[in-house]
């Protein structure tokens, strides 16, 4: 479903992405794990099309990216969650949701992202008229997820979804993924936090200075503690 194949980015003189490939299937929860500053979030950017590749080619439902702008690969089926998360402060949370939904033309469907959004984190309706802004940070990073998921995007791309949150709001983090899986939906998970990557996703790429260093199923790494350590 999505393919990224030598994927190399640069800003200036600074190689930021060397030759990076990687492939989420439909249906599946990839990670790709790894510290500050090793290239994830330039691989996200990329991916959706907030910053052009130097080289190599990311490919959507078979069809190449390279030409199609940001806005319309929401129109394609792909959404991406950003680390910072992205909403908009001041306006509720029905409201954020709304703007998530501009892609769709049909006022049912919007209506009934909303309430998949709401059954899947609750808290979003009892604050449903409540300012984005003034949620707590895991509620604002729900929010974000849910916004994402507005649009019934065919891939989702979470950036850092965990980063900064209490490890309670982790757990509720990572059982929403698994509700998600069970959904159906397809699920590229950016993370530094390995041990929740592994028990939510099928296979998960590691990468460090910009490469992949490994690719594996997620039992087989989180089976093995010096890996996990080394990747905290």
């Amino acid at each position: 479903m999505l393919e990224v194949s030598n994927l190399t980015v640069r800003y200036g003189p600074f190689l930021a992405v060397d030759n990076v490939g990687l492939r989420v299937t439909e249906g599946e929860i990839v990670g790709l794990v790894g510290a500050n500053g090793a290239g994830k979030s330039s691989i996200v950017k990329a991916i959706g099309g907030l910053i052009a590749p130097t080289q190599g080619a990311i490919t959507f439902r078979d069809s190449d990216l390279a030409a199609v702008p940001s806005h319309a690969r929401i129109r394609l089926g792909m959404s991406v969650v950003p680390e910072g998360r992205g909403l908009f402060p001041r306006m509720s949370v029905e409201e954020n949701l709304l703007m998530g939904s501009y892609s769709l033309d049909d006022k049912a469907r919007t209506h009934a992202a909303m309430e998949a959004g709401f059954q899947l984190f609750p808290i979003l309706a009892e604050r449903r008229w409540q300012a984005g802004g003034t949620l707590s940070g895991g509620q604002q990073q729900m929010l974000a997820i849910a916004m994402g998921l507005m649009s019934e995007p065919k891939v989702l791309v979470l950036d850092e979804p965990s980063l900064g949150l209490a490890p309670i709001v982790i757990g509720e983090i990572g059982r929403a993924l698994k509700q998600l899986r069970g959904r159906g939906v397809t699920i590229l998970l950016v993370e530094q936090n390995a041990k929740l990557t592994c028990s939510v996703a099928d296979r998960i790429y590691i990468i460090a200075n910009g490469r992949i260093e490994r690719h594996d199923a997620s039992d087989k790494i989180l089976s093995s503690p010096e890996l996990l350590d080394h990747l905290m």
